[in-house]
């Protein structure tokens, strides 16, 4: 089977080492890849654009597509290789609205009464104040976009002061264009996070081991929000008794409602849930592997994770055939430019690592420029270490990050930390 992973970042660079380890598949490529994919058999540079990919997938005669970032389902990549007849595994634009609309995702699950952060929804900065004049919540609450903002459309706000700025500042200065249009503002969660993955064919669904991210861009959670500064698998803390519990109040009501409406979800759903002291609330969906927990989960599955996706495409998965257990840690730690999440330098020259037993480096952000490797966005290496106990996982990670750090590179240091103390 010739298969096809969509995206040039870590979690792409994951899904293919992953997936070169299937007996199922005879030939794999990037679409479009990146040069730090050393391992990968072949790249295809292209546009990102539905068009130039459908065209770059006829024209390799790829038989499975695997999309990582959610911009071309969002799009319609899933629909339109369904119509050409190729197996694709991501759901189509009308279920990806679990991502690409906030306001979608939060309506759906009010509708079907799925445990979420009380919201409302607005288009206009008059009402906003008038809102928030009238329920003040000194404790803060979240504003989010409605739309697709790179990871970049969800603020966590500790003042209503600070609510009322961001509204203002997508509502009336544009600052994320379309994509806040349309912006929702909820009550503020607290407990602990995790992220869970299901694979899912439209009516049944398989869980992945659970995972926990780092959003925050420095040591101790503070600072600015990222796309994820790194993660462990698994998360001890979600034990299969909570996933259970998230399955049935989140997971099978969302797949019944989708199946419902004539648009059934087939492929990844990631569900971000805090952890209260009511249970878990679900913070937010993304229709596709989440980034950078791809990293650690993929290296902990004791199976082919190239078939059940293939079953997910096809709407025949057997969940039975995929145990949730793991007797493998694994840890991330995300190497960024100096200055990310905000501006931040490109093109620092990256040296080649040589991974020792239970490492591995994925690249995410980098470049080739005049023969060398360089980076070329935020998040530039993911360090991910193995092992049979999370203290062993994360040595490992550090001891491959400390090697591949330049400068004009940063990373955190405490990934993983509160499991080991």
């Amino acid at each position: 089977m010739r298969v096809a992973v969509i995206g040039s970042g870590g979690r792409e660079h994951a899904l293919l080492w992953k997936i070169r380890q299937s007996p199922l598949c005879t030939e794999l490529i990037a679409v479009p890849g990146n040069p730090g994919m050393f391992d990968v058999l072949d790249r295809c540079e292209t546009d990102m654009s539905v068009n130039d990919l459908v065209d770059t997938i006829r024209r390799n005669r790829i038989d499975f597509v695997i999309v990582g970032p959610e911009q071309p389902l969002a799009d319609g990549l899933s629909d339109e290789l369904d119509r050409l007849g190729i197996l694709c595994f991501g759901p189509i634009q009308a279920a990806a609205r679990l991502e690409s609309s906030k306001v979608f995702a939060k309506q759906l699950m009010r509708s079907y009464g799925v445990p979420t952060a009380e919201f409302e929804v607005f288009t206009d900065f008059e009402s906003v104040q008038n809102h928030i004049s009238a329920h003040p919540r000194p404790n803060g609450r979240v504003v989010k976009a409605d739309g697709l903002a790179a990871g970049k459309g969800a603020f966590v706000c500790g003042s209503d002061a600070e609510a009322m700025d961001v509204a203002r500042r997508l509502l009336v200065d544009k600052e994320l264009g379309t994509a806040g249009t349309r912006i929702v503002i909820e009550e503020l969660l607290s407990g602990r996070e995790a992220s869970l993955h299901f694979f899912c064919d439209g009516e049944r669904y398989v869980a992945l081991p659970p995972a926990q991210d780092y959003k925050r861009a420095f040591d101790g959670d503070k600072g600015a929000n990222t796309g994820g500064m790194g993660t462990f698998c698994p998360a001890a803390h979600v034990p299969s008794k909570t996933i259970r519990e998230v399955e049935r109040q989140v997971v099978e009501p969302v797949l019944n409602a989708l199946r419902a409406m004539g648009t059934p979800y087939r492929g990844l759903l990631y569900v971000g849930i805090m952890l209260t002291e009511t249970g878990p609330q679900v913070i937010e969906f993304n229709c596709r592997f989440g980034d950078p927990e791809t990293q650690v989960m993929l290296p902990c599955l004791g199976y082919d994770a190239l078939e059940p996706m293939l079953e997910c495409a096809k709407g025949t998965l057997s969940p039975s055939k995929y145990a949730q257990t793991t007797s493998r840690c694994a840890v991330c730690v995300v190497l960024c430019a100096e200055g990310y999440p905000a501006t931040y330098r490109k093109y620092v020259p990256l040296v080649p690592v040589e991974s020792q037993a239970d490492q591995l480096l994925f690249s995410a952000g980098t470049a080739m420029l005049n023969g060398s490797w360089v980076s070329s966005g935020g998040r530039v290496l993911n360090a991910v270490g193995l092992g049979d106990t999370m203290e062993i996982a994360r040595n490992n990670a550090y001891k491959l990050a400390d090697r591949a750090v330049v400068e004009g590179l940063r990373m955190r240091r405490d990934i993983a930390l509160s499991e080991v103390l």
